[in-house]
């Protein structure tokens, strides 16, 4: 009798498995370091800042998400149920935060709202000279600007849930007797939840994973402690083991999150593009005015005419060859990692679509898990094993050749582009996978009758349909590595800078104003998908 044969996984499985495993070795690397535990900086940790680690990570967390919840929500609910004048302007204006990096605003903030920054220098003029607005290099001031920063993420999903709404569900609340007051929190808010939750996890999880915005307000956290294991202590495995810990934190909140969701059961009796809005008369609707003007200026006119103001008096002495080559390193990474990463989230896309069983369903989520992971997480685990791999390769050839090679992957940019698409495998997945659904089976079948099969059928069917999905997933991939700074600072080749890193250089002498060309500039380049995210919500 013969013996079963194997089931043999397709060209398409094995892509699918490599990049998951690409994902699962750094996470790997990370929780091993714990076999070999560096017990004398985890004393001395203990003794000086772990304790103040925990708590200031747990304060962040508890104020930027209390922060952004309450701004999010009440912009999202005027913008997206009430009408009020100026609401077409503010119902895409306030995403326009979204593009300037937390590291940009908390080094403007610092040099706006300091003791000697000129809205405090103004205040003193016109109040007395006595006057002082408490101290913005603290604990509430990093608060303050990451939910500035990250509000939008609530907006943008709760303005769409509100939207449907309109006055609807307030009308129904004051059916059963409820106040309109009482009414938003027993029925309207409970009924946006999922979508609040959504944007909650997203500010959450870039919350846990900043490293710039709390590095410039010497605020310290674990995203802090692991770059100065690595580049204070000089040691590695004390570096693997606190980013050990912090990916633990995030994988509790994450399942937690997911056991949250799967308690919540919502129906909707029908779809409805918009409903009827609510609209405001009186002092109400000039309050709501000058709440959204108020909300955009704080994060983003002021800060922006306030780079603009630098730029213009720094520009001469900044802007030379030295910044040409920041802005050619920081567009070849984006152009590079944006087509690797684009490139390996089409085929990730194409395999789902090729293989419906859940193993491959279960791998396509794992090499998609990156974006949960913070830069600094990934830079360790990333150059851990490689650098594993290059001392191994050169101990070989000393041994067998006699020749002493010199490393082949520390040192380039090889580290850096794995890490990138590690990290940011969701931002490409997820538009190409969305436009790869929309292709029907039929179209499929179609083309298999006219001979076209797996490769052929990829590139002269799919390709051309999903052009729109690649172009936004090659923009966002593009402007997130444009503005990642942990990853590249950690990894980067001796001398290789970018505008991210010179920016943190900058910023950690403190020269606001020489900081603000490169920071413009970051600044600029993110507005690109913000633009597309507007012109997505006008379809």
């Amino acid at each position: 009798m013969a013996a079963p044969q194997l089931l043999k996984p397709s060209g398409w499985q094995l892509v699918t498995g490599l990049v998951a495993i690409l994902v699962i070795v750094p996470l790997s690397v990370l929780l091993l370091a714990w076999l070999d535990p560096a017990w004398d900086i985890w004393q001395h940790l203990q003794q000086t800042m772990l304790s103040l680690l925990l708590l200031n990570s747990l304060k962040l967390l508890l104020g930027v998400g209390t922060g952004t919840l309450l701004l999010g929500v009440s912009l999202a609910w005027l913008t997206g149920a009430c009408d009020f004048p100026g609401r077409k302007l503010f119902s895409w204006a306030l995403l326009l935060p979204l593009a300037m990096p937390t590291y940009v605003l908390a080094f403007v903030f610092l040099g706006l709202f300091d003791f000697s920054g000129p809205v405090q220098t103004f205040l003193r003029g016109w109040l007395g000279s006595g006057f002082r607005l408490p101290d913005i290099r603290s604990a509430w001031g990093v608060i303050l600007v990451m939910s500035l920063a990250l509000y939008p993420y609530v907006y943008l999903l709760a303005r769409n849930a509100f939207r449907t709404q309109g006055k609807r569900g307030l009308e129904a609340a004051e059916i059963l007797g409820c106040s309109p007051l009482r009414g938003f929190f027993r029925v309207v808010f409970p009924m946006a939840r999922p979508w609040i939750a959504g944007g909650m996890t997203l500010v959450l999880m870039e919350t846990m994973a900043d490293f710039g915005a709390v590095s410039i307000f010497n605020y310290d956290t674990f995203t802090t402690a692991i770059y100065k294991a690595w580049f204070g202590f000089f040691s590695l495995p004390a570096a693997a083991q606190l980013s050990s810990v912090l990916v633990l934190l995030v994988f509790v909140f994450i399942i937690a999150e997911q056991r949250v969701k799967s308690r919540m059961r919502y129906t909707q009796s029908r779809l409805t593009v918009r409903a009827e809005r609510i609209v405001l008369h009186g002092w109400p609707r000039y309050l709501a005015c000058c709440y959204a003007l108020a909300v955009l200026l704080i994060a983003f006119l002021l800060p922006t005419l306030q780079l603009f103001a630098w730029t213009l008096d720094i520009f001469r002495e900044e802007f030379d060859q030295r910044y040409l080559q920041l802005l050619g390193h920081s567009l070849g990474l984006g152009v590079a990692a944006a087509l690797l990463i684009s490139t390996v989230a089409l085929l990730l896309a194409y395999a789902g679509r090729r293989h419906r069983d859940r193993l491959t369903g279960f791998l396509v989520r794992i090499a998609t898990l990156g974006y949960a992971l913070p830069g600094t997480v990934l830079a360790v685990g990333i150059f851990i094993p490689l650098a594993g791999l290059d001392n191994m390769l050169i101990d070989l050839s000393r041994a067998q050749f006699g020749i002493e090679m010199p490393p082949l992957l520390q040192g380039t940019i090889v580290i850096m582009l794995l890490a990138y698409m590690i990290r940011f495998m969701a931002a490409g997945f997820k538009p190409i996978d969305s436009a790869m659904h929309r292709v029907t089976g039929n179209i499929d079948e179609a083309s298999r009758l006219m001979g076209l099969r797996g490769p052929k059928l990829l590139f002269r069917v799919h390709l051309p349909m999903l052009r729109g999905g690649i172009f936004t997933a090659l923009t966002l991939t593009f402007v997130d590595v444009m503005k990642e700074m942990p990853i590249t600072l950690m990894t980067r080749p001796f001398g290789w800078d970018t505008l991210a890193v010179k920016i943190f250089e900058l910023t950690s002498e403190g020269e606001w104003e020489r900081a603000a060309l490169p920071a413009l500039t970051l600044l600029l380049t993110g507005l690109i998908p913000i633009i597309l995210l507007m012109r997505g919500a006008e379809k």
